[in-house]
């Protein structure tokens, strides 16, 4: 049954009152109900809303009394995440007390013993812990914690903290956040905009001021990424302004504008603005408008006619999407390949199925009628293309149907090109698991039930129908004493999978058994100095625990191992990958925390040392011909290193057995 808002204020309201007027023996049970009726108005903006108004009367009332949440000065920032993880009533309190002290910052309301400073101190630093939260981008682990009601309630109320707090003290943390975000290059740019324009509109930035200085770059990227383009505003006068340059004034425009897209990755109205000037009046400009490399301006100049016709499809002032994605794509000869091109102008010239151009509208923040779900899609297809490690799963348990996604990109994007036209289409898709067909509209149900459209459009056409694909692979492969993603992953990406699969969990036993061989296998196959050196050629899926920052089993992520390298400036042996989870930074324990700029990364990547890699692998696929020769090769130590790390990580969950298996 849904409640409306102001039921459930109006029910909130009689909550207090008998909260108040509760004798000794009732108030604990009238504290308990006012409790329910608070986590139920935390379910919308408006109800955060109206407990910070009435925050301070429930302080005075006594709801606090005899919890943990009795004294605010006793409340610490690193704990509040844990806090709202556990769910209701914890979460209520722990989002009241908040508001509480939101109120103390704001000089609404004083505490003996927390001063304003002392509160606004509390809230900066809860805001730098928690932002994932601020902006709905989940790690794996909120995400595992969370359900949806409690997730609803947790980001009402930390956008109501953003928007009332005062920030200053958190810049330097708002310019490392943006800065790693952007160096990851992620397709979906919703949230790292949206911290962008709370800098814009909520802070003030002194010039002189380093850190100021960072963030004052990243909002020009957006709102004023050229000297002229920060005096428009209006998108028709821009453009008016620049017909009437003369050449030169035009070129250092379009030089400026470039800067900002290769630095940030980000685009913006001003620029797409120009692109179409360039396309259709300036076209020796476009290489410099986009920075494009030598090899990207060669192919630019040898299909300028064709990608001139299909950007003018595509973009203008109100869909910029894909522009960077374009850069990319000319950078990796994609228009070269015949079924590329072919592939995009039968894209071009589908009509979208509407049960589809709904979702493709859904997943597009500030949408416009006068721009349609083709142009969205089109603009998103030239993203993946461009950036196929730059793809997110969202709130969705799919990093499956993800990492497919960037897979297909890669190393095959006429298939993926061709599969979103079937599916934009038809609303359905078919594929084939062992001689057997598998049509998704006549499949059950699949991971998600209900899709997180914080996704870019290619993923919200194809993940639905991926997601229930693999689903029913798995159901078929069940049973077999094996894990189901030795046949399932070969299946679902296709040849480049190799045909060994390894596994560190035995189902028959159920147990960890011979982890020490498993570690050498994968070392044999991966580790450049066992393997004779050789590079690997395609991802390879690989399956890993995903643990909390205490190194606590949480669950399984499908994640795809891209390359295993030296890092020139140390000589460290790291495994690079990609974490189809939104962001590649994250502490899984033990000190193992990915990192996805300065070891090395191309934009897209997380790293890590390759031991720390290899202690949260569970299962990988390898060629039997040329890693299991080279598996006496690894040395004990490096064995024992890997264990200990695992061991004492997920491995606490498990029993574990030293049995040998015949890899």
């Amino acid at each position: 049954m849904t409640i409306t808002l102001d039921r459930a204020q109006e029910n909130f309201e009689i909550g207090f009152d008998e909260f108040v007027s509760a004798t000794s023996l009732t108030r604990a049970d009238k504290a308990s109900k006012l409790a329910s009726q608070i986590d139920m108005i935390s379910q919308s903006p408006e109800g955060i809303k109206h407990l910070f108004e009435r925050c301070i009367a429930l302080e005075e009332a006594g709801i606090f009394e005899n919890t943990p949440w009795t004294n605010p000065e006793k409340q610490a920032p690193p704990l509040v995440k844990g806090t709202l993880l556990a769910g209701h009533p914890t979460s209520s309190f722990e989002i009241l007390s908040e508001l509480r002290i939101l109120a103390y910052a704001k000089g609404q309301a004083q505490s003996e013993n927390f001063s304003q400073k002392d509160a606004s101190n509390f809230l900066e630093e809860v805001l730098v812990y928690n932002l994932e939260f601020a902006f709905d981008e989940l790690t794996e682990q909120s995400r595992s914690k969370l359900s949806d009601r409690e997730r609803k309630k947790v980001i009402n109320h930390f956008s109501f903290l953003i928007d009332s707090a005062d920030l200053n003290g958190i810049k330097e943390k708002l310019a490392e956040e943006i800065k790693m975000v952007c160096a990851q290059r992620p397709i979906v740019t919703t949230s790292v905009r949206q911290l962008i324009e709370l800098v814009h509109h909520k802070l003030e930035l002194n010039e002189s001021d380093d850190v100021d200085q960072t963030l004052a770059y990243y909002v020009n990227a957006i709102y004023f990424p050229g000297k002229i383009a920060a005096q428009h505003a209006d998108m028709v006068a821009y453009g008016n302004v620049l017909e009437s340059l003369s050449d030169e004034e035009f070129r250092t425009e379009v030089k400026e504008i470039a800067d900002y897209l290769h630095q940030t990755g980000l685009t913006n109205p001003h620029l797409a603005v120009a692109l179409v000037h360039c396309l259709k009046h300036k076209p020796t400009l476009i290489p410099d408008l986009l920075q494009l490399s030598d090899q990207g301006t060669s192919e630019w100049e040898k299909y300028q006619k064709y990608i001139t016709k299909l950007c003018l499809t595509v973009f203008g002032p109100l869909n910029f999407r894909g522009i960077y994605g374009l850069k990319r794509m000319l950078e990796r000869n994609l228009f070269s390949r015949r079924a590329v091109r072919a592939g995009l102008t039968n894209l071009r010239l589908i009509h979208v199925n509407d049960k589809v151009a709904t979702r493709v509208i859904k997943s597009v923040s500030h949408s416009d009628e006068s721009v349609d779900a083709i142009q969205y899609l089109l603009g998103a297809m030239l993203s993946i293309l461009g950036q196929p490690i730059g793809i997110g799963q969202g709130n969705n348990a799919t990093c499956q149907s993800a990492r497919g996604i960037s897979m297909w990109a890669q190393h095959s994007p006429a298939k993926l090109i061709n599969m979103v036209t079937t599916v934009a289409t038809a609303n359905n898709f078919i594929m084939r698991f062992e001689s057997q067909t598998l049509e998704s509209n006549k499949i059950g149900k699949g991971l998600i039930d209900q899709l997180d459209h914080k996704l870019d459009a290619v993923s919200v056409v194809l993940v639905p129908h991926l997601d229930k694909i693999y689903n029913e692979m798995m159901r078929r492969a069940a049973g077999r004493g094996e894990d189901g993603h030795k046949w399932v992953n070969p299946a679902l990406y296709g040849h480049w999978i190799p045909m060994g699969f390894a596994s560190a969990y035995a189902t028959l036993i159920n147990a960890v058994q011979d982890f020490d061989g498993f570690v050498r296998l994968f070392y044999a196959g991966f580790h450049p100095e066992f393997n004779g050196g050789r590079e690997m050629v395609y991802p390879n899926p690989i399956g890993i625990f995903i643990t909390s920052s205490r190194g606590d089993m949480l669950g399984f992520h499908a994640i795809s191992l891209l390359r295993v390298a030296k890092v020139k400036e140390t000589g460290e042996i790291r495994a690079y990958f990609l974490n189809p989870n939104n962001e590649g930074r994250q502490d899984w324990g033990q000190g193992i925390k990915p990192s996805v700029f300065g070891n090395g990364e191309r934009h897209g990547e997380s790293s890590l040392p390759m031991h720390q890699f290899t202690a949260r692998v569970y299962a990988f696929h390898f060629n039997p011909l040329e890693a299991k020769p080279r598996m006496e090769l690894i040395p004990n130590n490096t064995i024992s290193e890997v264990r200990q790390l695992a061991e004492k990580s997920w491995g606490k969950s498990y029993t574990w057995s030293d049995i040998k298996k015949q890899w």
